[in-house]
């Protein structure tokens, strides 16, 4: 039983503490009041991404020679931001499953099981540390999409804060979230030889399944919030 597995469990039972906090630290608006536990989800994943995406942006930004290295060198501490991911990712996938029909959250469900395996991966094995981090860059643009979505569920659509957030979170989606998944993407095609064949292959289908999704979501969000 690694520390890494430790960090997972304990990561899973702390967002899960705050998930059931959070109705009390953050009181729901009557607009919110029919849909108390994605309240309480959001605010959860929000915390989340304000850690990891924070954690990941400070270790590049102090660490600019991890950039070189995103197989077997990493920072201190982004082993254990890793791990708490994991431990995040399986959280709010026993959270969905328990409170969400699966036809309402199929996709999310998809994608969280992806990032387990890969960032599980690197938990396990203490490889491929970095290029999980830069993964996790993509969560500085989910601050902006949590946010959006608490903004809905406050009735604020058609607040200035609304429309700043959906500009910066525009932005952010292009340079945090296209971005790092075609950096990532095109760093696997240059390493092919580099990295074993079930890594790679991993990696692959990871980039595969989370391109598209990714394509399809900047879709919508430019219809929702600029097209209409």
């Amino acid at each position: 039983f690694s520390p890494g597995l430790l960090l997972v469990a304990c990561s899973f039972a702390a967002f899960r503490l705050l998930n059931r906090e959070l109705e009390r630290l953050v009181p729901p608006p009557p607009s919110a009041r029919r849909n108390r536990w994605k309240w309480r989800n959001i605010w959860t994943s929000l915390a989340h991404s304000v850690l990891s995406g924070g954690g990941a942006l400070a270790g590049f930004c102090l660490h600019p020679e991890l950039s070189e290295d995103l197989v077997g060198s990493h920072p201190p501490g982004a082993h254990s931001l890793v791990a708490i991911s994991v431990g995040y990712f399986l959280e709010d996938f026993v959270d969905m499953l328990c409170n969400q029909k699966l036809h309402q959250s199929w996709e999310l469900l998809f994608h969280h099981s992806v990032v387990i395996v890969c960032f599980g991966i690197a938990v396990l094995l203490h490889q491929y540390v970095g290029f999980a981090l830069v993964a996790l860059l993509v969560e500085i643009n989910s601050i902006f999409l949590h946010l959006r979505q608490i903004l809905l569920m406050a009735n604020l659509v058609h607040s200035t804060c609304y429309r700043l957030n959906s500009i910066i979170n525009l932005g952010t989606y292009v340079v945090f979230r296209i971005t790092t998944l075609a950096w990532m993407t095109r760093w696997l095609f240059l390493n092919r030889e580099n990295v074993p064949l079930a890594a790679y292959t991993v990696g692959t289908v990871g980039m595969a399944i989370m391109t598209p999704m990714n394509i399809i979501l900047f879709y919508r969000l430019l219809r929702s919030d600029f097209f209409k």
